[in-house]
């Protein structure tokens, strides 16, 4: 399938692996590729500029396939040394960046000069023209049903796809709730040129997490996600588990008055104890409602294989459907 984000990247298949903290690394990124999609590493997991460094090489040592780096940027006392990330990123001879958080616009100038394709996940209409205004190749359009951070607008991708369709001149893909071949054909018919997965990627044989993250995937449904830090204005959604429960109260309780520091035990340091060492009720963690879509665990290529082969299934029907 030939759509302007497969040109764009020079990958077979519109489908890209969102960049997700502590599992992003060279294991599911070359996965990925290899089946046919663009794989990503997540620069903040390693931390360093030597790490990401080393993480890119083992990643080309995997694959000869296109694969990206997601730098996210988060406001911080002690920032990330993001020049020196994106100098790894430059030197590891990375052609597409997958921006998210903040304003990339000051880590553009670099990127841009080394030929890199720099797409930035948005979660409303006015974030992916501001991306468009400056410079940014393509945005990923991430809807309410999201993991992660969904913004605070709420709009579902029933409707911001076609509202950035209306409005953007770059492309974009889907993000939020896309788990198969239906997810792929909806987010086309709306305009999108392709789509990125990052909870369906986590239920997969290559993801190197705890197998305990995974059974938690499949064991959930689309009323298991619950949304948090939302009276802080940095909403994230996560899987329920008794640390969010303890997050939820101390949210109704302590009111406006809420700070980061209340909520520390239930979001700092949490990933790299669920996804390494399987400890799920260690704290909130991303996973977006289309758990409830997710059912077993296949490896990358059975998985990218599946979701084109229904596509074309789908395609096909609707074409028969148009000539009855």
């Amino acid at each position: 399938m030939k759509t302007a984000i497969t040109e764009m990247f020079g990958i077979q298949h519109p489908i890209i692996q969102g960049g997700m903290h502590y599992v992003g690394f060279a294991e599911m990124a070359a996965a990925v590729s290899n089946a046919g999609g663009l794989g990503i590493i997540t620069g903040l997991t390693q931390g360093t500029p030597e790490k990401l460094a080393n993480e890119i090489a083992r990643c080309k040592d995997m694959t000869d396939k296109p694969f990206g780096v997601n730098l996210t940027i988060l406001p911080s006392l002690t920032p990330p040394d993001y020049p020196g990330l994106v100098k790894a990123i430059i030197d590891g001879g990375i052609k597409v960046v997958e921006t998210a958080g903040r304003n990339p616009v000051d880590l553009l100038p670099p990127l841009k000069d080394a030929g890199i394709k720099v797409i930035h996940k948005c979660t409303s209409v006015r974030h992916s023209l501001k991306a468009q205004d400056i410079g940014c190749d393509a945005v990923s359009v991430d809807g309410f049903e999201c993991g992660g951070h969904p913004g605070e607008d709420d709009v579902p991708n029933f409707i911001l796809l076609p509202r950035a369709a209306d409005e953007l001149e770059i492309p974009f893909v889907s993000s939020g709730g896309m788990a198969d071949g239906r997810s792929l054909i909806a987010s086309l018919a709306m305009g999108a040129q392709g789509m990125n997965m990052g909870t369906r990627f986590i239920a997969t044989k290559e993801a190197p997490v705890h197998d305990n993250v995974k059974q938690a995937i499949l064991a959930a449904s689309e009323l298991d996600t619950r949304l948090v830090m939302r009276p802080l204005r940095n909403t994230e959604r996560v899987l329920n588990n008794a640390a969010v429960e303890r997050l939820l109260i101390k949210e109704k309780e302590l009111g406006d008055t809420i700070t980061i520091q209340d909520i520390l035990p239930e979001v700092a340091g949490v990933y790299p104890i669920v996804m390494m060492e399987g400890e799920m009720d260690r704290g909130a963690w991303s996973c977006g409602m289309v758990a409830g879509l997710i059912h077993d665990i296949p490896t990358c290529q059975e998985l990218i294989d599946r979701i084109m082969l229904q596509a074309e299934e789908i395609i096909a029907r609707m074409q028969a459907m148009a000539r009855a």
